[in-house]
């Protein structure tokens, strides 16, 4: 039993060395055959067709990523589906029960989709599938300060940073 136990978790080993070792020459023989010609233009990076502008430090926009993160979402959802219906519509299964699974897998996939429909309206009153959003409102305030010292004082801010460029 021991030895059975160990030649088993051997060829998992092999197995996994064999992977690695593969990975390694198929990365090395690429290297050896491929073309390697860097020039200013392919060494850019490159977003969707635009042309990089400034640095490459900006920020993107959180809405690429919530859209994204949505996709895979619903993405995941279609990879259960498949299996489910495979499993739970099977009608010996059905028939043995006296179609009490069937019910069961039935109510099992519409809580589930439900729970997704719950997600995407979220989603949907949030704003967070709306492309444009519109410019937050902002709050206006009643000061004592009269607005013709707040151009002052940002008049003197524009030249000084004037200045200082120079």
């Amino acid at each position: 039993m021991a030895e059975t136990y160990l030649s088993d978790f051997g060829t998992i080993l092999l197995f996994l060395i064999g992977g690695v070792i593969f990975v390694i020459i198929g990365l090395f023989t690429s290297k050896l055959i491929r073309p390697d010609r860097p020039n200013a233009e392919k060494l850019t990076t490159y977003e969707s067709g635009e042309e990089p502008i400034g640095n490459s430090w900006v920020q993107f926009n959180p809405r690429f990523y919530v859209v994204a993160l949505i996709f895979i979402i619903f993405d995941v959802e279609l990879v259960l589906l498949f299996p489910w219906a495979t499993v739970f519509g099977r009608r010996e299964l059905i028939e043995a029960t006296d179609g009490v699974w069937g019910w069961f897998s039935l109510i099992e996939m519409f809580i589930f989709i439900g729970v997704l429909i719950l997600g995407l309206a979220y989603v949907w009153v949030k704003g967070h599938l709306d492309w444009i959003k519109p410019k937050p409102v902002v709050p206006q305030s009643r000061s004592r300060i009269p607005m013709d010292v707040y151009q002052r004082v940002n008049e003197q801010r524009k030249q000084l940073s004037g200045n200082n460029k120079q």
